[in-house]
């Protein structure tokens, strides 16, 4: 089927596709830079997939999606290190269909099958057999130099087995904890007053990269090697550089096996399945290899995973835990979303107490009851998903869920935003805390403004203190007009960013803080932040300004595409919905719900304050009708940016390129003059080199530019 270019998506598509993204990349920054798994494995295998089938659709402009990329950068604590070659990830199959087709396009085997380890990824470098270096993967091509903390690894030899060594070899491998050594490290942690890990590959992670290696030291680190990256041994076959490896005294699994065929794969992956509670250490799938080197070779890679290997991954675990509750929470748009309150549980390495429940159909068709036990799973949300009850363990105390008529928090009716429309949304846009909370929050999301010290409990101080009786923020209005004396006073609940709930202190009341003033009455460093924030923030980007007003179906994408047409808000308020639905990603649904946030008087009031308080209404490199400059260094150009910028970010080139006279463009065509292209660009750059389009580097970009 032919794919459809991105102005044929419909609103929900684009918003999902710009959400996803956000996910992504939060979770990978936890992941890889912070050592947390804010997700499970197979959530997160969920979104890439929904974002690799959402990119599908938008051919065009895929190439900067976070699917081609590979892990995250690297983090501050250690000196950066180039890889000698690229440290890839690897695409994923989840049943024996994926796996077969995989199969048919590499050919025949033999295929090397190993425990696919849930570990961190690391390289270690030889100089003439004397390790020289070990790195983390970070995003690939950069990771974090963590030597002396791997040369405390159990089984890690300094020195390479045996005699004539090449002279550099690079070997990839996890780093992990074994579940009996972890068991024991929590143990001793607990023992000592400390809080235990969570999981094992976060914990193993965090050991690794301790500044003083001493620490590591003291952790029962283990690692498996499993490949390489520079290579210059004789040797022909993935398996026959294992027995390399292992000769050279590197350790190596023993469950390895080389298959001649696709059906004894799959049943390689059966039993592995079958035996995973016995495996000392936690596995989440199986890597499926082409044995051959010079196949491998020929088979090639995309631009983050090798074509040759795929890792087919188990189902995500699944737990029973009981259904205490179900509650609604009011989202920003006043979307009433149920939500389960849960027994609290281990699943995929994480206490959970929360599962979404999406809307009232949802939870009939489920047909779970408040009190029942239900089947929990760790896949595809942005917090857990119950499957259903377990209907065998009722005993009669089960009560049905009622969708509530009201909103909890400020008893607005709840409705359909328009006829058969299954969500209910509260009607009380301009004053419902929940909706001015959730909005507030997103402004300073990096989705909208990006403000660092406006989160989610900033948000809630602002819009529902307990002191002083009256809100500062009774409005996206009163935003910046934000003072200091305005903010001190102020004393708040604690609000669950997940639920809307208010968390509880030791003593099961509401925990309320001061949130803005240290104990000594003086300001706090989130207070000074914020009001610094909210002055840098009148300047932001146009499109950003448009997406923190949260009107319906108006998310980056198209709020880029209106910055660049109209140039300001007047000339966008003051359009018709004709010639805002002929802009390209906007169309007549986001055209009409434009013009309808307009007409509220408490809407156009926000206009009217944000401009009074200095904010940026209007790109300055627009004339007053929001033409761009025509005697500029690009003037009638159309110019693509795309990848990761070394010292600007992709905003601020695009804002350059609009400076000069270009066109900032989405996507590449056979009129795009050229492309500048960063690490991580991806099929916008193959695109771009399939048409021929002229491809630049950031700093020859910049050397472009008048002195």
């Amino acid at each position: 089927m032919k794919p459809v270019a991105r102005s044929q998506l419909v609103p929900s598509q684009t918003v999902r596709i710009e959400e996803v993204r956000a996910l992504i990349e939060k979770y990978r920054n936890a992941y890889y830079q912070q050592d947390q798994s804010l997700i499970s494995d197979g959530e997160y295998d969920l979104l890439e997939q929904e974002l690799k089938e959402l990119e599908a659709l938008e051919p065009l402009s895929a190439g900067d999606a976070l699917t081609t990329k590979v892990g995250s950068g690297s983090g501050s604590v250690f000196d950066p290190v180039v890889h000698g070659q690229k440290m890839m990830s690897l695409d994923n199959v989840f049943d024996s269909q994926g796996f077969q087709a995989w199969a048919e396009r590499v050919g025949a085997g033999p295929y090397l099958c190993e425990p696919k380890i849930d570990g961190l990824a690391v390289s270690l470098t030889y100089k003439e057999g004397v390790l020289i270096r070990a790195a983390t993967r970070g995003d690939g091509e950069v990771g974090e130099d963590i030597t002396q903390n791997a040369m405390t690894i159990q089984g890690v030899p300094h020195r390479l087995l045996g005699q004539n060594h090449p002279e550099l070899v690079e070997v990839r491998g996890e780093v992990f904890f074994e579940l009996e050594d972890f068991a024991k490290l929590n143990a001793r942690i607990v023992s000592q007053g400390g809080k235990p890990f969570a999981n094992p590959r976060n914990s193993a992670s965090g050991s690794l990269r301790q500044k003083d290696p001493a620490v590591s030291a003291t952790r029962p680190l283990k690692m498996l090697v499993h490949g390489f990256g520079v290579w210059s041994a004789d040797v022909s076959s993935q398996s026959a550089v294992y027995e390399k490896l292992a000769h050279w005294g590197l350790p190596t699994t023993k469950r390895y096996r080389v298959l001649e065929t696709p059906n004894l794969v799959l049943a390689y992956i059966s039993e592995l399945e079958a035996a995973r509670p016995t495996i000392e250490h936690e596995i989440d799938g199986v890597v499926i290899k082409v044995d051959d080197l010079a196949t491998q070779a020929s088979l090639g890679s995309t631009s983050r995973a090798p074509r040759w290997a795929i890792a087919y991954k188990y189902p995500p675990e699944q737990v029973y835990t009981k259904l205490l509750d179900i509650k609604v929470s009011i989202g920003r748009t006043g979307r009433a979303t149920p939500f389960a309150v849960l027994a609290p549980v281990v699943v995929a390495g994480s206490q959970v107490e929360f599962a979404t429940l999406h809307n009232q159909e949802q939870v009939k068709s489920k047909g779970v009851l408040i009190g029942d036990t239900v089947v929990l799973r760790k896949a595809g949300d942005v917090i857990p998903e119950i499957l259903g009850p377990v209907v065998s363990l009722r005993d009669g105390t089960e009560c049905p869920f009622v969708m509530p008529s009201n909103c909890p928090e400020c008893q607005a009716r709840l409705e359909p935003a328009s006829q058969g429309d299954i969500d209910l949304r509260c009607s009380n846009a301009k004053s419902c805390p929940a909706q001015l909370r959730e909005r507030i929050a997103y402004i300073g999301s990096r989705a909208a403004l990006d403000i660092e010290a406006l989160g989610y409990v900033s948000a809630s101080a602002l819009t529902n203190p307990v002191e002083p009786a009256v809100a500062p923020i009774l409005s996206e209005a009163d935003l910046f007009s934000l003072t200091m004396e305005k903010l001190l006073p102020i004393r708040a609940k604690v609000i669950d960013a997940d639920t809307g709930l208010a968390r509880k202190d030791a003593e099961g009341h509401d925990k309320v803080v001061d949130y803005f003033r240290k104990k000594n009455g003086e300001p706090s460093e989130v207070a000074v932040k914020l009001l610094a924030n909210l002055e840098a923030a009148k300047t932001k980007p146009l499109w950003r300004l448009l997406v923190s007003l949260s009107i319906r179906h108006v998310g980056p994408v198209a709020a880029r595409a209106l910055a660049d047409n109209f140039g300001s808000f007047r000339a966008i308020f003051e359009a018709s919905q004709e010639q805002l639905a002929e802009v390209d990603g906007v169309g007549p649904t986001l055209a009409e719900s434009i013009t309808g946030w307009y007409l509220e008087d408490w809407h156009r009031q926000i206009l009217a304050s944000w401009e009074d308080a200095g904010v940026q209404l209007s790109n300055p490199m627009h004339r007053e009708q929001g033409v761009s400059k025509s005697d500029g260094l690009f003037a009638g150009l159309s110019i693509v940016v795309t990848g990761s910028m070394e010292t600007m970010t992709r905003e601020a080139i695009e804002a350059l390129i609009i400076e000069n006279g270009g066109k900032a463009a989405s996507s590449v065509s056979k009129n795009t003059a050229f492309l500048v292209a960063g690490p991580g660009a991806g099929s916008k750059l193959n695109k771009a080199e399939s048409l021929d389009v002229l491809v630049i580097t950031e700093a020859q970009f910049l050397d472009k530019l008048p002195a």
